[in-house]
């Protein structure tokens, strides 16, 4: 290897043949050029004769530069030139890659791929072996970790290699390096993921002593970052962001996500310099903080960027204490309102406290009693105190009997229309405060208050008040004790003192106040909670990891994240728990306190030029016209011999660049493509993600060819940049959000897919739906028509299976279709769009067995999915045929029946 600058020849060798280049130029110098060839019939003697003779005795001196320029870039084209290697490798040791490749790596792992790939290529130009050693390797298949190798090796276990959702320990990589044995110094970088451990130096150091050592970072700004588990902060989220530097001021954006994977919301969150971690409130409508599924920083793959939420956010049972058996009595009864109230949005349950309190309760609620006695009240008051929120109600019965499980101390008797402190009429609400739980909900003018109990005042009473009156009376009251919350409506909870429990205003006061509850898991009677779905290392939700183990079901602590607990949520019959990294990672620093002789660079430098390819192409095109000019000197240079000479030089100066870029297939796997109908999935780059779009068109192969008369082969993963697209019937494109855009000749590709016939399937199974930013700017440049959803008369609901909607993974979001499907392509669609991850669903091994969970309908709702599959593949087929009415009579003679 020769560097001079910004230029490398990796064969520098061959620059010594321009020392024949002066020979070269005598040589063409005292060969004459050869005699010019004329026809001797006698009219053309007579017309071309000359009357002086001109014969040249050495070649023109422009055809020896064009001769001599041919020459020097073939020799420079020889030595392979490199602009601005950035793999440089110094000595001749072999090349060791020492990997990062926990959660923490996600980011951009692109990068690090192409960094490896170009280390790997450098090794192969100068036939060095190289050693693969990953952090983790992949628990079920442990034989993955590698010693020496090839570099052709080498490129297929990097390929293969991808970050694993826990976090890896750099000393499993000098336990590897300990077992080499190493011929000289080898030449050590470390693809680092910029997450600081304990023994940084002590692993820099040993890394050391087997060669020099590189160590490759993100670009500042851009390493990962932790989610931490949210928590609740009355009716707000607490959303806590951390990173590994304190340098410079940054912006992250967290998105909610619900278990249909649509957007809920999204919430920005500002680092300071000098500050590792930023935190904001996250306020969001009850019911819809009640679907969130999953809490993730957009743009930052990694399953430490991603929070899941369990039953403990969606489930907050709340227990009614009977106090008598009349009290649920219609329009009368303590109970009655209460029931219908908070039957839209909870969980109720009833009976006496102590089993209430027994069964995992969020809210407890006590309507007017008075006959609590000292042990009721002392274990009420623990539970409270524990993390419970308890709602009381007044009444004749606590006006006259008051006890000590209240907020605020009560004047004796109580006000009323008639007493000794009434009003003249009866009274309405005033504004809520500010910082009341209750804060902008409207005040129905036909809420009145004809009796109350009184609070005796207090300098704390106005911090404990959440409601008043117009005359500025207290009428609701609240006291945090410990970790609970105690509310107290200085009213009865029926219609005896007020107008309140017959309003809509009682239904979301008493909604807002559930909300301030923690949630609780439903105890199933398990000893343990099997695992259900866990994190990749990028985050995304999929089966449970072989190696994933049953947690503890009443365990305190939750157990560490690492391979037999992966990150994901475990739980079984309805009751969920959530496992994040946040619960395990509280360290989270920068990589510092490296040795002295440690090289530092980052993975997004300049990147490299092979100039050889083209230097090549020059010379083979000087060389052409130095063939061409000859023949005509010659005067052999005939119109036939002409075109056919322009049609090569086409070829050679058109035609490479759209080889290179996309139409180089493969004549073994066209000819399978042309022979038997198959479906293809797009090339994502993402090997995660290839995988499930693969064998989800397997598995809804192997449906279609037993439930009809297709017989479709293997489904192939296509490239736009270098496949023709024009063998497949329809493309399923499972969009992902690591993916890159496509250049202008894929897009062009595309689009004649689409106009000549073919059925493009867009499925943002992980995105933000149609018109998300990830979509349209993956689809720019394509020729997507004017989109409709498709109703319950599109020829999708029919084409094979009946079908009232189209699930795959996840179901309830719409489907999309061309609103106006041209009559050039039989009435089918050339573009369908959905967020239901159909890939997912449809996946399946070899054997046949389902890949990933389907929720909420479980198998039922995977064979609709198939059924849809099936519909789909058939519209492409056989085209709009089933919307002709001479099949309606048929159709609704099958749904009558």
């Amino acid at each position: 290897m020769l560097s001079l600058g910004a230029l490398s020849f990796a064969v520098p060798l061959a620059l010594a043949a321009l020392i024949t280049l002066p020979l070269l130029w005598w040589l063409l110098r005292a060969v004459p050029p050869a005699p010019q060839r004329i026809d001797f019939p006698p009219l053309r003697l007579l017309t071309g004769l000359l009357a002086k003779e001109e014969t040249p005795a050495h070649t023109p001196l422009w055809l020896l530069l064009l001769r001599m320029l041919a020459a020097a870039l073939l020799i420079f084209g020889i030595s392979h030139p490199i602009w601005n290697l950035t793999s440089r490798l110094p000595g001749s040791g072999p090349l060791i890659l020492a990997v990062d490749n926990g959660w923490t790596a996600a980011t951009d792992w692109a990068a690090k791929v192409k960094a490896m790939q170009g280390l790997i290529d450098e090794a192969a130009r100068t036939s060095r072996p190289v050693a693969v050693l990953p952090a983790i390797t992949d628990p079920a298949s442990p034989s993955s970790a590698t010693g020496l190798t090839t570099a052709e090796e080498a490129r297929r276990l990097v390929g293969g290699l991808t970050p694993f959702p826990w976090k890896g320990e750099r000393s499993a990589i000098t336990d590897r390096l300990d077992g080499l044995t190493l011929d000289g110094s080898a030449n050590v970088v470390w693809i680092a993921d910029g997450v600081g451990q304990e023994a940084d130096r002590n692993f820099a150091e040993r890394l050391q002593r087997a060669g020099s050592l590189r160590l490759l970072l993100d670009d500042a700004g851009q390493g990962p970052l932790m989610l931490l588990p949210p928590s609740l902060d009355g009716a707000d989220i607490t959303l806590t962001v951390r990173r590994t530097t304190i340098t410079g001021d940054a912006t992250v954006v967290v998105r909610a996500v619900d278990a249909d994977g649509q957007g809920l919301g999204l919430q920005t969150l500002n680092f300071v310099d000098g500050e590792s971690e930023t935190s904001a409130a996250f306020s969001l409508p009850t019911d819809l903080r009640n679907r969130i599924a999953r809490l993730e920083i957009q743009n930052r793959p990694g399953a430490g960027s991603v929070a899941l939420t369990d039953d403990r956010w969606r489930r907050r049972p709340v227990g009614l204490i009977a106090t008598s058996a009349t009290d649920t009595q219609p329009l009368l009864g303590a109970r009655y309102y209460l029931r219908k109230a908070l039957d839209p949005f909870s969980e109720i349950r009833e009976g006496d406290y102590q089993e209430l309190i027994d069964s995992k309760l969020s809210v407890l609620i006590l309507p007017d009693y008075a006959g609590l006695t000292d042990t009721d009240q002392s274990a009420l008051d623990s539970w409270l105190r524990a993390g419970g929120v308890m709602i009381r109600f007044a009444g004749p019965a606590l006006a006259r009997q008051p006890d000590s499980l209240l907020p605020v101390t009560l004047r004796s008797g109580g006000r009323s229309l008639g007493g000794a402190m009434s009003w003249s009429r009866p009274t309405g609400l005033a504004p809520f405060p500010a910082d009341s739980p209750f804060a902008g909900l409207p005040i129905p003018a036909e809420v009145h208050i004809r009796r109350q109990v009184l609070a005796e005042p207090s300098l704390d009473l106005p911090n404990r008040t959440w409601a008043t009156l117009v005359d500025g009376t207290p009428l609701v009251t609240a006291e945090r004790r410990d970790e609970g919350l105690l509310v107290l409506f200085h009213v009865t909870s029926n219609s005896e003192w007020s107008d309140l429990p017959l309003s809509g205003l009682f239904v979301d006061m008493l909604r807002r106040i559930v909300s301030e509850s923690r949630g609780v898991l439903s105890d199933t009677g398990r000893a343990t909670l099997p695992p259900l779905a866990s994190l990749d290392g990028f985050g995304i939700l999929g089966a449970p990891m072989l190696t994933a183990t049953a947690i503890e079901a009443g365990g305190t602590t939750l157990p560490v994240v690492g391979p037999r607990h992966p990150p994901g949520l475990y739980g079984a019959d309805g009751a969920t728990l959530a496992l994040n990294i946040g619960t395990a990672d509280s360290s989270f620093g920068p990589i510092t306190d490296l040795p002295a002789g440690v090289t530092v660079e980052n993975y997004g430098g300049s990147e490299e030029i092979d100039i050889k390819p083209w230097l090549l192409l020059a010379a083979a095109l000087l060389l052409l016209a130095d063939f061409i000019i000859a023949l005509g000197l010659r005067g052999l240079l005939r119109p036939a011999l002409t075109g056919a000479l322009a049609l090569m030089i086409f070829n050679i100066v058109a035609l490479p660049d759209a080889r290179a870029q996309g139409t180089r297939t493969d004549d073994r796997a066209a000819m399978e493509a042309a022979l038997q109908t198959r479906l293809a999935a797009m090339d994502t780059g993402i090997p995660a993600s290839n995988e499930v779009a693969r064998a989800g068109l397997y598995g809804l192969t192997q449906a279609l060819n037993r439930r009809s008369a297709t017989d479709l082969g293997a489904p192939a993963l296509v490239n736009p940049e270098r496949d023709d697209l024009s063998f497949y019937p329809l493309i399923y494109w499972r969009i992902d959000r690591q993916q890159q855009g496509m250049s202008d000749f894929a897009v062009g590709k595309l689009n004649d897919f689409l106009k000549n016939g073919g059925l493009l399937l867009i499925d943002q199974a992980l995105g933000d739906g149609l018109g998300g930013s990830s979509l349209a700017q993956l689809l720019r440049g394509l020729n997507v028509p004017a989109l409709a959803p498709a109703g319950d008369d599109h020829v999708l609901t029919r084409s094979f299976y009946l079908l009232n909607d189209f699930p795959g993974r996840w179901t309830g979001n719409q489907v999309w279709v061309e609103r106006d499907a041209s009559t050039d392509n039989d009435g089918v669609s050339s573009v369908v769009i959905g967020v239901n991850d159909w890939g997912s669903a449809w996946a399946t091994d070899d054997a046949g067995r389902p890949l990933y969970a389907v929720t909420p309908g479980g198998e039922i709702q995977r064979e609709m999915a198939y059924r849809f599959g099936v519909n789909l593949v058939m519209y492409a087929l056989t085209g709009n045929y089933k919307a002709d009415q001479v099949h309606v009579p048929a159709i609704m003679e099958r749904l009558g029946q």
